[in-house]
């Protein structure tokens, strides 16, 4: 006997990992809903017949909070409080026949280019028609927008390639749709996402189209920010900055993972780039566009770094002062280049690497912040948390990047861009009131 009744055509979709899942699991859902089903994004009702939990395979600890949520919902059928689970995404592309004999409670395994197969399995039809559009996750006034999928990159420390495959641009009339259909249900900020956004139109139009689609986005009416995440420094095209400072809409902001700086990290980890290529890159990107905020992605401990090696990235980024930074340990990952490589830094000594770098990057937000005390920003109002309404300035993404912290005492609408005065700051949080 079932412990609870369970809503026969109900899924609940459980994300894990990156923005690129969140947005197929968006996919995913909005077919579901057009063949009937009722789907919710990780339900705490408890309700739901079938649980669909799109995995990460990236490195080492999302790998395991992947499988750790496959248990637990595998454990949660066998008591009966779930007729099916089904497990889709990067670790299920990357070890779907390892995992199919160790966890047989899984109804089926998909990779990451199997929606298809997946519907079909759940007795749905895939919807040619509604190509690109989804039931969000997000709060509706911001989106994350994947304009392309896989990866021609040759890294050697990136698994990525080996569960998304090569590089595949969205044409650019798919993408000008799809922001339109965004735009008309209320999105008024597209979070550009891909493995790499700088190698998109090279499969299309034989040539990097980023400036390109960028103009027809920002052409979009309702389309009132436009944010560029994951460039990669070797190739990128730099007349896309020319299209930030030519329109209003696109944000004076730049996620360019670098990953380190000397240049036998970045030689061995096969970036393409130097040390001086990279400062010079650095360099012109905020010559062309004056107040831009640049973030930035690290790895602390890959193979063969050594002390010197860590000092001179402390250096370095205490020269370059980065708007925003993250750091990540090596993780030491199956089929990638660098697999074939000695691990011979030490877990402890990579987690202290990265927290003498996130100490730095700490100093630098806060002294940077400081600068902003006693100006307005242009904020997105996101969401209201106990006695504060949280908001953004163009200079941040959701999650990731610094908020805005405004006294709940004023009257704002989620989903609204107020002109907020700062008159106070810390490492990564702002605080304001709202101007006129």
């Amino acid at each position: 006997m079932k412990a609870r009744t369970l809503r026969k055509n109900k899924v609940n979709v459980v994300t894990l990992g990156c923005s690129k899942n969140t947005f197929d699991s968006e996919v995913l859902m909005g077919q579901l809903k057009a063949n009937n089903f009722e789907v919710e994004h990780e339900s705490n009702s408890d309700d739901a017949s079938i649980v669909i939990i799109n995995t990460c395979g990236f490195i080492e600890n999302a790998k395991q909070e992947s499988i750790d949520t496959i248990l637990q919902f595998a454990e949660a059928k066998g008591k009966g409080l779930v007729d099916k689970v089904y497990v889709t995404g990067c670790l299920s592309e990357r070890y779907r026949g390892d995992l199919e004999k160790e966890i047989t409670e899984v109804d089926a395994w998909f990779g990451t280019r199997e929606l298809p197969r997946l519907l079909k399995t759940l007795k749905a039809d895939y919807k040619h028609e509604l190509v690109g559009e989804r039931l969000l996750t997000t709060p509706h006034h911001y989106a994350y927008f994947k304009i392309a999928e896989g990866c021609d990159r040759p890294c050697s420390f990136c698994a990525i390639p080996l569960m998304r495959g090569k590089h595949v641009s969205t044409p650019m009339e798919d993408l000008e749709r799809q922001a339109k259909n965004l735009a008309k249900n209320g999105t008024k900020e597209l979070i550009l996402i891909a493995q790499d956004l700088t190698y998109y139109g090279l499969d299309l139009y034989k040539k990097r189209a980023l400036s390109d689609l960028l103009r027809r986005l920002s052409d979009v009416e309702g389309i009132e920010w436009i944010r560029l995440h994951y460039a990669f420094p070797s190739g990128f095209p730099m007349d896309a900055l020319d299209v930030m400072n030519e329109r209003q809409n696109i944000c004076k902001y730049l996620d360019m993972p670098l990953q380190h700086i000397t240049d036998n990290m970045l030689k061995s980890m096969r970036r393409g780039t130097t040390k001086q290529k990279t400062i010079d890159l650095v360099n012109e990107i905020r010559a062309k566009v004056p107040g831009i905020a640049l973030r930035t992605t690290l790895i602390s401990g890959y193979p063969g770094e050594t002390e010197k090696d860590h000092a001179e990235m402390l250096e370095w980024i205490e020269q370059t002062r980065f708007d925003r930074l993250g750091i990540f340990p090596y993780s030491h990952e199956e089929n990638t280049h660098a697999f074939s490589l000695n691990d011979d830094v030490t877990a402890g000594d990579k987690q202290a690497r990265a927290e003498a770098v996130m100490q730095l990057q700490q100093g630098i937000s806060f002294e940077l912040n400081q600068e902003k005390v006693g100006k307005t920003f242009r904020t997105l109002i996101d969401r209201k948390e106990g006695d504060y309404f949280i908001g953004r300035t163009e200079f941040d993404s959701p999650e990731v990047d610094n908020e805005v912290l405004i006294p709940a005492a004023h009257y704002l609408r989620i989903g609204d861009f107020v002109q907020v005065l700062v008159e106070r700051a810390e490492d990564y949080d702002l605080y304001g009131k709202p101007v006129s």
